[in-house]
């Protein structure tokens, strides 16, 4: 025991740095716990689209929805599920919703305000299109200036 307090004294920001990391682990944990959503890979959201009639939400930007998003996905901004502007996606409240940005990174927000919004079975693409890509599955390409809504 002496040695970790020796060695406490002797580096205090290296502690205090290795002390932060923790409590942010631990954090991370605690809130990934305790979401109103759960986190899914592509090959299980494949699996709740065709077993469960799970719909994918794509809340990428309007452009990059058009280069090419999963087949089905409805197309809805964030912005949009902030003002709970959603009418075409409350047929599906009892559905599995599946949330899907570029990185997986910026949809945590998002699967959260659905979630609070009603929506009973909230996932999130892990790594977003990123992991979608990586597993070789398909997308659609909007060819007119038309996206599909």
């Amino acid at each position: 025991m002496q040695q970790y307090i020796d060695f406490v004294t002797s580096n205090p920001i290296l502690s205090l740095i290795w002390v932060g990391l923790v409590v942010a682990i631990i954090a991370s944990f605690v809130k990934q716990k305790t979401a109103g959503y759960s986190v899914v890979t592509p090959n299980q959201a494949t699996a709740l689209a065709n077993r469960e009639n799970g719909v994918f939400i794509d809340i990428r930007s309007r452009d990059e929805y058009r280069q090419g998003h999963i087949s089905g996905a409805l197309h809805i901004l964030p912005s949009q599920i902030k003002e709970q502007n959603f009418a075409e996606l409350e047929k599906h409240k009892s559905d599995p919703i599946i949330v899907v940005c570029k990185t997986g990174q910026t949809a945590h927000e998002s699967a959260n305000l659905l979630h609070k919004a009603g929506f009973e079975k909230v996932s999130l693409l892990k790594d977003g299109l990123i992991s979608w890509n990586e597993a070789n599955l398909p997308l659609i390409r909007s060819k007119s200036g038309k996206g599909k809504r």
